[in-house]
C-alpha cells in the first residue's frame, strides 16, 4: 500500500511538473479557491479540465467524527488536484453486479473517515464565464457511494456548457447518526450529517465556483434514489435555504422510495442507544474513540430524519403548506423500478399474493386488489413488483405538484426505455438506476446496481446515444434556464399542460413526449394510503385539499 501511495504521489509531482499544451486544457493554470490554489488536468473530452480532490470541509474524524462539518483548512503553494480522495467508509462490493463504483472501481484511491472533497469538471476558459453548476448526489441507500464513480464523470456534461461537480458525502452511520450528546451539543438537533455535507458543499461552491467558470447563483442538484431522496430532503429543508437554486430527483424524494412519514430524532437516539449499550460504549467520547471498523459493524445508518435544524419538521407538513425552497425542479422515475426485487425470495403466487394484501394495503385491500388485479400466478408474478414502481412513481409526481403551487418552474417525466442488458444478466427494463448513464450520456462507463445493462450494446448504438444525448441535454437546459426544453427536442411539457395521469415520457425512437402516467385507479389507492398513514396522523387535510 505504502509503494502505490509512493507511485501517486511521484505521478502527481510529474503533473504538475509538466508543461500546459497549448489547447490542451482549458483553465492552464491553479485555480485560486478561498483554501488555495488547486491544479488540475484535462479530462477525458477536449476543453474539459478536471480538479479531483479538493477539501470542502475539514476531515470529520476524531472529536469531529458525527460533527456538522467545519470549515476546510488553508494550504501554502499548490495544491494537487489530479486523483480523487479517498472515498468514505462503506462496505465494497466486489462479487455483487453491478460492483460498487464508489470502493470496486479503477477510481478508487483509498477510504476512511477523511473524505470530504469534491470534483469539478468545467469547459471554462477562464474565471467568471458564469456557466450553470450541476452537483450530483449518488445514491446507494444512504449506505455506499462516491464521487469517484465512472458512471458519474462529468466529461460529457461539462462539454455541453456545465460546470459539473460530483462529492463525498458521508454514509451508513457516520452520515446519518444521532445521539442525545450529539443533540445537546448541537442546540437539540443531530443526525443528518450527510445533508450538513451537502449543504457546505453548495456554500463552498457559492464562494468558490466562479474561479472555475462557474455561475455562484445558478446551482443545480440532481441525483438518484438516495441522492434524489436528499435532494427532496434539501429542497424541503430549512437549513438549505439560499444554498441552490433547482433541483432535479431521479427516483426518490423526501419520504424516501415510499410512502412514509419521516423518522423522528427521539426514536433516531433511542435505536443509538440500545446498539451502544450492546458494546458497553454508550457515551460519544467512547463511541468516538472506536475504530471506523467498529462503528460500521454494530451500528446502522438511520438515513433523513427530523433533526430539528436542518429538517424541522415532518417535510409533508412543510410540502403540503408551501414553505419549501423556492427551487425549480425536475422529478421522475422509471416504469420498472422494482424490477430488481423479482429475485428477493421466493416467486410469487397467486396464493402469496393474496395472503400479502393485508401488509400491502392495511384497510385498502379493494382498492388494492382494483389496482392490481390477478387472478393467475403468471398475473400474480407480473403484479408483484410494480406496486414498488407506481409507488415512486406516485411520490415523484407528488413532489412536482407541491412545487408547482409555489409558483416555480416544475416538470415531471416517466422513463419508460427499455435499454438492452447482456445474456446471461437480468433484464431489469426500465429499473432502478436505468437511466443514469442516459442523465450523464455516458454509456461506456459500467453501471451502478441495480440495473446493470450492458455497456457493449449500449457505447456507439445510434439510437441508445440519440437517447443519452437528448436527455443529458434536457438536464443540462433545466440547468441553465430552469426549461428543460430546446432547439432540436422533443417537447417537454411543463405541469401545467399535464393532465392528471399524464406526464413526460422519456423514451429512445421519437416516443419522448407527452404521455400517459400510471392508472387512475393505482393514483387512488396511493391518495388514500398517504392519507392514512401520512397526512392525518400529521394533520395534513386528506386529499391534498
Amino acid at each position: 500500500m505504502n509503494r502505490v501511495k509512493s507511485f501517486r504521489a511521484a505521478l502527481a509531482c510529474a503533473v504538475l511538473a509538466m508543461p500546459v499544451m497549448a489547447g490542451a486544457q482549458s483553465l492552464s493554470g491553479p485555480v485560486q479557491t478561498q483554501q488555495g490554489k488547486v491544479q488540475g488536468a484535462p479530462g477525458k473530452v477536449e476543453g474539459v479540465t478536471v480538479f479531483k480532490g479538493i477539501p470542502f470541509a475539514a476531515p470529520p474524524v476524531g472529536d469531529l467524527r458525527w460533527a456538522q462539518p467545519q470549515q476546510p483548512a488553508k494550504w501554502e503553494g499548490v495544491r494537487d488536484a489530479t486523483q480523487f480522495g479517498d472515498v468514505c467508509v462503506q462496505p465494497p462490493a466486489p462479487q455483487r453486479f453491478p460492483p460498487n463504483g464508489a470502493t470496486d472501481s479503477p477510481n478508487f484511491t483509498g477510504m476512511s473517515e477523511d473524505c470530504l472533497t469534491l470534483n469539478i469538471w468545467t469547459p471554462a476558459k477562464k474565471a467568471g464565464e458564469k456557466l450553470p453548476v450541476m452537483v450530483w448526489l449518488y445514491g446507494g441507500a444512504y449506505n455506499e457511494g462516491g464521487g469517484n464513480a465512472p458512471f458519474s464523470e462529468g466529461d460529457n456534461l461539462a462539454a455541453k456548457g456545465v460546470v459539473m461537480v460530483t462529492f463525498n458525502y458521508r454514509v451508513g452511520p457516520f452520515g446519518f447518526f444521532s445521539h442525545p450528546e450529539l443533540t445537546a451539543a448541537g442546540g437539540g438537533a443531530s443526525g443528518n450529517q450527510a445533508l450538513g455535507d451537502s449543504i457546505a458543499v453548495f456554500k463552498w461552491l457559492k464562494a468558490n465556483v466562479a474561479q472555475f467558470g462557474g455561475d455562484p447563483n445558478n446551482i443545480t442538484l440532481f441525483g438518484e434514489s438516495a441522492g434524489a431522496a436528499m435532494n427532496g430532503g434539501l429542497v424541503g429543508a430549512a437549513g438549505a435555504k439560499g444554498t441552490f437554486e433547482r433541483a432535479i430527483a431521479q427516483s426518490g424524494a423526501w419520504m424516501g422510495l415510499g410512502i412514509a412519514q419521516m423518522p423522528k430524532l427521539a426514536d433516531m437516539e433511542k435505536r443509538t442507544l440500545e446498539a451502544a449499550a450492546k458494546i458497553n460504549a454508550t457515551s460519544l467520547a467512547a463511541l468516538r474513540a472506536l475504530p471506523a471498523e467498529d462503528i460500521a459493524k454494530n451500528f446502522r445508518g438511520q438515513g433523513m430524519i427530523v433533526d430539528g435544524k436542518i429538517i424541522t419538521e415532518d417535510l409533508s407538513i412543510t410540502f403540503a403548506e408551501g414553505r419549501q425552497n423556492k427551487v425549480d425542479v425536475i422529478s421522475g422515475s422509471n416504469a420498472n423500478e422494482g424490477s430488481f426485487t423479482s429475485s428477493f425470495g421466493p416467486p410469487t403466487t397467486l396464493a402469496s399474493w393474496t395472503q400479502g394484501e393485508g401488509m400491502r394495503w392495511g384497510k385498502h385491500v379493494d382498492l388494492g386488489r382494483a389496482a392490481y388485479p390477478a387472478s393467475t400466478d403468471a398475473e400474480a408474478a407480473a403484479q408483484a413488483p410494480m406496486p414498488f414502481s407506481d409507488t415512486l412513481a406516485w411520490h415523484m409526481r407528488l413532489f412536482a405538484d407541491s412545487q408547482a403551487k409555489t409558483g416555480n418552474k416544475t416538470w415531471t417525466y416517466w422513463f419508460t426505455h427499455e435499454p438492452p442488458y447482456d445474456e446471461g444478466r437480468p433484464n431489469l427494463g426500465a429499473g432502478h438506476t436505468a437511466e443514469i448513464p442516459y442523465a450523464f450520456d455516458n454509456l461506456a462507463a459500467p453501471r451502478t446496481y441495480p440495473a446493470g445493462s450492458s455497456v457493449t450494446q449500449m457505447a456507439g448504438n445510434p439510437r441508445e446515444e440519440a437517447l443519452a444525448d437528448q436527455i443529458s441535454q434536457y438536464w443540462v437546459n433545466f440547468a441553465r434556464t430552469g426549461d428543460p426544453n430546446g432547439p432540436g427536442l422533443p417537447h417537454w411539457p411543463s405541469m401545467a399542460e399535464l393532465g392528471p395521469n399524464e406526464t413526460m415520457i422519456l423514451d429512445a425512437d421519437n416516443k419522448s413526449g407527452k404521455g400517459p402516467w400510471i392508472t387512475p385507479a393505482k393514483s387512488e389507492l396511493f391518495q388514500a394510503m398517504y392519507d392514512e398513514r401520512v397526512a392525518q396522523p400529521l394533520g395534513i387535510a386528506a386529499g391534498g385539499d
